[in-house]
């Protein structure tokens, strides 16, 4: 791969964007975002500012777009966070501006469907972060997790080198965003398994690329990435499940089609998130969410020793669709090293 533009830091003082490139949760539960931003400036000095479509419900692709592209031709604007994801922003990136982005890079953070952006920048060659989505882990609870304000810091001001630690809990869903709880609680959180270790044991260093295993889907389906499979060769793959619970089976579907694709055997490791196994509707026991999650940890496994038996495989790190959260790299460095069982992330 070649080496991507890792946009500046910010300064506390700076303002960030704060915008809704898919659904606009803050216009559902502005308590949520109100204390999302509140937090924000708290942890950060940085000064949230929001955008038409940052609360609008229903707004358009092309307004959101709009936003998005305001934001970065804005050099008051160091930063630019989505507040959360949805399920539509591959009809937002045909309206972004690739002139506008390049000519001001900025640190984009989001996940879930912003892996739409992010591997979007990743083609334009900006490197983003991927988490950080400020309705889901700055806004609610009692407060923020200390790895998911360690990442932000690095993310967005300080640039280090942080080890991805196991933080001992999680959760994948909390309270309701409108019941009162939500903005003084945890959702229901249980201890967390370590994490499986597999392929051999030896160290990677490389830049990364993924995201959301449903997204990814999308992506190579609309056309949306390189048809050259080896613009991939050296990276570390990310990938992870949403909330809606898609079976291991089906991720496995998605895993092989990567890997007919030439994608896995170009990567040089995997890190798979420890998945959500329950939401609103589905709740099962805690013993049958162990079940889900060991079940789609094999899947991964087997699916990548196939195409790339060369690639150390991690799986468990909590950088998706759970509390607390990891904030990645996104285009930057990642260390995955199957000698040590340690994992390192680059902010820089």
């Amino acid at each position: 791969m070649e080496p991507l533009t890792r946009p500046p830091k910010a300064r506390p003082g700076d303002r960030v964007a704060v915008l809704s490139p898919s659904y606009a949760a803050p216009g559902a539960a502005p308590a949520v975002h109100e204390q999302a931003m509140r937090r924000l400036v708290e942890l950060t000095g940085l000064v949230p500012v929001e955008y038409p479509t940052t609360r609008r419900l229903g707004a358009s692709a092309a307004e959101r777009a709009a936003d998005v592209n305001a934001a970065f031709a804005d050099p008051s604007i160091r930063a630019v966070l989505s507040t959360v994801g949805g399920e539509d922003q591959i009809t937002v990136v045909p309206h972004l501006d690739a002139d506008v982005v390049r000519a001001d890079p900025k640190p984009f953070l989001g996940y879930s469907d912003n892996t739409n952006l992010l591997s979007w920048l990743w083609t334009q060659g900006v490197a983003g972060f991927y988490g950080g989505s400020t309705q889901v882990h700055l806004g609610p609870g009692p407060s923020v997790d200390d790895v998911h304000a360690r990442s932000l810091r690095a993310a967005l001001l300080t640039g280090e080198r942080l080890e991805l630690s196991e933080p001992g809990e999680s959760e994948d869903v909390g309270h309701d965003w409108l019941d009162p709880r939500a903005l003084t609680e945890h959702g229901e959180r249980e201890p967390t398994e370590p994490w499986t270790w597999a392929g051999p044991a030896r160290s990677v260093t490389g830049p990364t690329w993924g995201g959301c295993a449903e997204v990814l889907q999308w992506l190579l389906t609309a056309g949306r990435f390189p048809d050259d499979p080896t613009v991939l060769d050296g990276a570390v793959l990310l990938v992870e499940t949403s909330e809606e619970l898609i079976p291991p089976r089906e991720l496995g579907w998605i895993l092989r089609s990567l890997g007919e694709r030439g994608l896995l055997a170009a990567v040089d490791a995997v890190v798979a998130a420890r998945p959500p196994t329950s939401g609103f509707t589905d709740r099962p026991d805690r013993d049958e969410r162990r079940r889900r999650r060991e079940a789609q940890r094999d899947v991964v496994i087997d699916v990548v020793g196939r195409y790339n038996p060369q690639a150390p495989v991690v799986v468990g790190p909590p950088f998706g669709h759970t509390r607390p959260q990891w904030i990645v790299p996104y285009g930057g460095t990642v260390t995955v090293d199957g000698a040590e069982r340690r994992l390192w992330a680059d902010y820089s």
